[in-house]
């Protein structure tokens, strides 16, 4: 019914920049929150950035100043500019979108399938 399609990953150097892009579509009615985590290997899944529907944001103390995050709500999309990356942002990303479905009450979460960022040293 829903899907999050993400893209943009890759491999950078320390320094670097990436972006990430989300496209949400299905039989989506309206979408409070977007956002992306991400999960490092042996680690949990952690909040990087997230986005309103009325464009505030919050961010991860550990992305502040580096990461800057954006949605078109028209077209349901939420990107994530990453820049001055480091090793340790070296993650599978995840996007993630609060939303109702068309014809439906409840607020759900749902996930992409996740891109990978590498950031090498």
């Amino acid at each position: 019914q829903v899907q999050l399609v993400e893209s943009g990953g890759g491999l950078v150097q320390a320094g670097g920049s990436l972006r990430l892009s989300c496209a949400a579509s299905g039989s989506i009615a309206s979408i409070n929150n977007m956002g992306w985590y991400r999960q490092a290997p042996g680690k949990q899944r952690e909040l990087v950035a997230l986005i309103t529907n009325g464009g505030s944001t919050d961010y991860a103390d550990s992305v502040k100043g580096r990461f800057t995050i954006s949605r078109d709500n028209a077209k349901n999309t939420v990107d994530l500019q990453m820049s001055s990356l480091k090793p340790e942002d070296t993650a599978v990303y995840y996007c993630y979108a609060l939303l109702k479905l068309s014809g439906g009450t409840y607020l759900k979460n749902y996930w992409g399938q996740g891109t990978q960022v590498t950031v090498s040293s």
